[in-house]
């Protein structure tokens, strides 16, 4: 069963002034900024210092910031967002896949709904219905809290591993949304090339981690890391610079 890509290529919704305080926390060194290192990061991408004071408060109000001498801190849960913006770490591919078999039965939607983000999270795309596959090249622990509701195993299922890729994932799209994007970004409005940013940061997160063999030719995936961590390197800078004496 293919995945298709939301949205179309030069799909780029506007960033809300609370999600961009979001980015922006996240990707800075420290989860704790002043309101005039906030400011200065966004109002360097066109956002309204009045716009920025609302949403600050708002969100505060939420507890989604804690102030505390006249700093903010992004609250823990929103911080760990921060493993979302880096690469997965991988290992070398053996030509085995994983296969992740659901074998939970009568749950709630609810439940069913949680169980496939959680899946989708680990970056594994359903072949059929409770049969979820996926390269075994990721290097990372696997969820106890799955051991209850699945069955995993490692197999080599075809000789055309390529084949079996393009069926898991709609791989042309996800290649020209990031194309697309990478476009995008180089637009020399700030607000417009923020927004992109996030949406490629965004489209990251459905980045299949495939092994070099599997990946298509022109495959954007390590441009739009590149493209997306400069940038947010250089967004988190704008605060620290608004700081200096």
């Amino acid at each position: 069963m293919q995945h298709p890509v939301t949205g179309s290529d030069t799909d780029v919704r506007p960033v809300s002034a609370r999600s961009a305080l979001v980015r922006i926390l996240i990707a800075a060194d420290s989860p704790t900024m002043t309101s005039r290192e906030i400011c200065a990061a966004t109002t360097a991408v066109g956002y309204p210092e009045a716009t920025v004071r609302v949403a600050v408060s708002r969100m505060v109000a939420a507890g989604d910031l804690l102030r505390e001498n006249r700093a903010y801190t992004l609250t823990p849960a929103l911080r760990a967002r921060r493993t979302e913006l880096a690469a997965p770490p991988t290992r070398p591919w053996t030509g085995d896949w994983e296969q992740v078999v659901v074998t939970a039965t009568g749950r709630p939607p609810a439940d069913r709904a949680a169980l496939r983000a959680t899946l989708l999270s680990l970056r594994l795309a359903e072949l059929r219905e409770g049969v979820w596959m996926r390269p075994a090249n990721l290097d990372r622990a696997w969820p106890a809290a799955l051991d209850d509701t699945t069955f995993r195993l490692h197999t080599r299922p075809v000789d055309d591993p390529a084949l079996l890729a393009a069926r898991l994932w709609s791989l042309p799209a996800w290649s020209a949304r990031g194309h697309a994007l990478l476009a995008a970004i180089e637009t020399p409005d700030p607000t417009a090339r923020f927004a992109a940013v996030c949406a490629g940061l965004d489209h990251l997160t459905t980045d299949p981690v495939l092994p070099g063999e599997l990946q298509p030719d022109d495959w954007p995936v390590a441009r739009l890391r590149t493209v997306t961590s400069d940038y947010l390197e250089w967004f988190a800078a704008l605060g620290a610079e608004s700081a200096a004496p």
